[in-house]
Parts: C-alpha cells; structure tokens; sequence
C-alpha cells in the first residue's frame, strides 16, 4: 500500500520497505540512534555492527509470517523517515500491535511525514485484524505527541525510567489507539 504526500518541498512516497530498502534503512536508524539516543532503547554501536543484514532479515521475517512490518517515508529515492510495527507475539497477544522506531529526518519534520509513517503502520494492524496499537514516547518530545495524537492515539500511563543515556532516566508517555 503506497500513498503520496504533497509538501513544499516535494512529493513524498509512504511504502513498506522490502529488503531491498536494508542499506538506507541501517543509515537511517544510525542517524536516528545518533540524533535522539535518549529516545530509542536501541544501541548505536549494536545496530551497526549487526550491519543491513539484520533489516533484511527482519523485514523478511515480518513480510513470511505477517508479524509485522517497516513503514517508510521517500523523497526521490531518499529516505527520510520510518517506523515500524510488530504483531503481539503469543496466540492471547496476537490482536495487538506496537509501534516502535519513529523517525523523521529533522529537514523533513513540521511536513506531517510522522503522521503518514504511523498511519500507515496503523493502516497495516487494520489489514491484519488487530484491534490495538501501543506506542511509547518519550515525555519531553511534545512534537512526537500532538502527532500520535493528531494520529487518534490517547493517553493512558507513564512508564517511568525506560531508558537511561548519559546519566539521565527517561520516562515514556503510553499511547494508545483503539481499532
């Protein structure tokens, strides 16, 4: 399922990635990892060392056994934005979904990319009969919320201290949208 998005800037193209899309994808997550650590659980260090070869498999693994998907964000053939979305594991977990990995390059936020990224994340738990999607984003990131919420997500916790990056407890807002 692609979708287009006008902006001042030009056309941008929202898909699911293929393995194809590994080598833009790994620098995309690195430039993620690298710009906002505080906000991702993942390791910059890890995440490059498991090399493209880890998003082939994963969105591989995602596509045979319809566990999840990458949504992706292209200017040109640029990509500038991703997230993705991952199926509850277990048979009592299996109508629900979380997104995770939101990212917009910074040239491209204020254009409405996060929305049409998690949308279409949401797009997909609708095609696969899930009737929940959970988010988590870091409290201080008011930009990321009004999008989630703009997105028809709620408010319903805090987890405090989900990760911890030079020195300092990030807490996470939970967010949820009702399918």
């Amino acid at each position: 399922m692609t979708n287009l998005l006008s902006t001042p800037k030009g056309e941008i193209i929202f898909r699911f990635a293929s393995s194809g899309d590994a080598v833009p994808l790994l620098e995309l997550r690195l430039e993620a990892l690298k710009m906002n650590p505080e906000a991702f659980a993942a390791d910059v260090d890890k995440t490059a060392a498991d090399g493209a070869e880890a998003w082939v498999k994963l969105v591989s693994d995602y596509a045979k056994n319809q566990s999840g998907a990458v949504r992706i964000a292209c200017s040109g053939a640029e990509l500038i934005g991703m997230s993705g979305i991952v199926r509850g594991h277990w048979q009592k977990t299996h109508h629900s979904g979380t997104i995770w990995g939101v990212y917009v390059n910074p040239d491209w936020r204020g254009y409405h990319i996060g929305e049409g990224i998690v949308n279409g994340c949401v797009e997909w738990a609708i095609a696969n009969d899930l009737t929940v999607v959970n988010l988590g984003v870091i409290i201080s990131n008011l930009s990321a919320i009004r999008c989630y919420a703009r997105c028809g997500f709620t408010i319903y916790g805090i987890q405090p201290k989900v990760t911890y990056y030079a020195g300092v407890y990030y807490d996470d807002l939970l967010m949820v949208k009702l399918i």
